[in-house]
């Protein structure tokens, strides 16, 4: 959806015979649309236009519309995407009534044409429609993929690929580095070995750039389809070539996930040395998030389709790449940014583990690490990955806030909105990881019970993926920071690092970090 109004009109300018047919639709719109009040007490909203509703309204940055938009028209509103009731959350309380008092309610997705097709008819956790098989597919998750015991069971690949990062960073010898790239490798890689047990990149042997192939399919989950919000304009995807870009790509991820399939269930597998873990204490021997799958459909008879299998991996990367990379990426930009705090935090860490005569950050040692704990959370804070949860549908009617909402309306919360509201947050617009030390703000943790602080969502679609993600983030981050000063190159002033975002499903840096890094002694 971003960028709706430029995309619109550049298919009006691209199809010029489209044009009398839209004007043809309004004047039908115009005379189906005049008919008594409905009674309802609907939410507020801005004045639309016939057939395209209010999406002439909306921008690149959505997430920064819907606040302004709010300002006017107020923290619960409702919007009409072409044919499609928008309602847009901004609102603490009125996210505490769709999360927790009538979480069951608002427990369904909203269908993507395009996210249906790369994640096999929504087979996957993500998207899936609330039910039977989504209720199989979160125990799964919960319990054989993202458990406290599999995260720790993945140590030695977080050891392994922070230690990596840590040499790479020292071989540039104080010169430029481009600290984005280097963290979006290092989660790529992390995620790709927990997931599948190798790596995957142009870079190895036998692998493919799936990271590119990932984010080619991010972008076109970002793509304006007139089908999805204008049902009788669906041809035009179709004309203008966005079905065929879907379907090429989905069919390029599912020829990947099969090859990675068919090598798991290869009799040669079990002879190899897998790299995705160390065994655990149950024998686990390693098992990467496929082997888990494949295990968990051959002792329940084929309960999981292979689809299913392919969803689900589809969604660990997806998510957890964006996620750790996008966090990781705000938070040293805001530490370039504020000297101060970068160099407290590293003052605590540096007499914490520099204390034990090690040179290296351990995770046994970010429990001890609250300093560190805190700026993660303030820039999660001020930069949520995903700055709009993804989207939720209720399946009835129900009032939130007293106003009626009905069945079907697509729902966004704002995330970024409400972690910057200045009736929330004193000083919403100031990095200040010291908010977070005081006694009646420790308890955040991002799961949900704090809904000021929800970058993970909350309620029964809440993300599964938290221990994986911040212990990761965290590893990698007190690394980084124990052993190496930072500062912009070229003798630039902090203060003026380029903090511009970019626009997609994740918010991050339009531009790529490039700092220069000298090897702390």
């Amino acid at each position: 959806m971003i960028n709706l109004f430029l995309q619109f009109w550049q298919i009006l300018f691209i199809y010029p015979f489209f044009l009398p047919f839209l004007i043809s639709l309004i004047f039908l719109y115009k005379s189906l649309s005049t008919g008594p009040a409905t009674g309802k007490n609907l939410p507020p909203s801005p004045p639309k236009l016939p057939f395209i509703g209010n999406i002439h309204q909306l921008s690149q940055s959505l997430h920064r519309d819907f606040v302004s938009l709010s300002e006017r028209y107020g923290k619960l509103m409702l919007l009409h995407i072409g044919s499609k009731p928008t309602l847009v959350v901004s609102s603490v309380d009125a996210v505490r009534e769709i999360t927790k008092t009538h979480d069951l309610i608002f427990s369904n997705r909203p269908k993507s044409r395009t996210a249906t097709r790369f994640f096999y008819d929504n087979k996957d956790v993500a998207f899936a429609p609330y039910g039977d098989h989504w209720r199989q597919m979160k125990s799964i998750c919960v319990m054989q993929l993202l458990s406290n015991k599999k995260v720790e069971s993945f140590r030695k690949i977080r050891q392994e690929e922070v230690a990596y990062v840590v040499e790479k960073i020292s071989r540039s010898h104080a010169s430029l580095v481009n600290l984005s790239e280097i963290i979006v490798t290092f989660t790529n890689d992390v995620i790709c070995r927990a997931a599948f047990g190798r790596k995957y990149s142009s870079n190895h042997e036998g692998g493919i750039d799936f990271r590119e192939l990932v984010n080619e399919a991010m972008e076109l989950l970002l793509v304006f389809s007139l089908g999805e919000f204008i049902p009788l304009l669906s041809w035009v995807d179709r004309v203008r070539g966005l079905d065929s870009r879907v379907e090429n790509v989905a069919k390029k991820l599912d020829e990947f996930l099969e090859t990675v399939v068919q090598d798991h269930q290869s009799p040669q597998k079990s002879s190899k040395k897998s790299l995705s873990s160390e065994s655990d204490d149950d024998g686990n021997n390693g098992k990467n998030f496929v082997d888990i799958l494949l295990e968990y459909q051959r002792e329940n008879k084929d309960a999981l389709e292979m689809d299913s299998i392919k969803a689900v991996l589809l969604n660990m990367f997806f998510a957890g790449t964006e996620t750790i990379y996008t966090l990781l990426e705000w938070m040293m930009s805001e530490l370039i940014r504020h000297p101060r705090i970068m160099k407290k935090v590293q003052e605590e860490i540096r007499e914490i583990v520099g204390g034990k005569g090690r040179r290296k950050v351990c995770e046994d040692d970010l429990e001890k690490l609250n300093y560190l704990k805190a700026v993660i959370k303030e820039a999660i804070r001020l930069h949520p990955p995903a700055p709009l949860l993804m989207f939720r549908e209720p399946s009835q009617d129900v009032k939130i806030d007293g106003f009626d909402i009905a069945k079907g309306t697509q729902v966004i919360i704002n995330a970024w909105a409400i972690q910057r509201d200045p009736a929330i947050w004193e000083e919403p617009e100031e990095f200040r990881p010291e908010r977070f030390l005081n006694s009646n703000d420790t308890s955040y943790d991002f799961r949900g019970q704090n809904v000021q602080l929800i970058p993970f969502g909350a309620g029964r679609r809440m993300c599964p993926g938290i221990s994986f993600a911040m212990v990761n983030a965290e590893l990698i981050a007190a690394n980084l920071l124990y052993e190496f000063d930072w500062k912009m190159p070229g003798g630039e002033e902090c203060g003026k690092l380029d903090m511009a975002e970019s626009v997609g499903i994740t918010t991050h840096k339009r531009l790529p970090l490039m700092l220069i890094a000298t090897p702390y002694k």
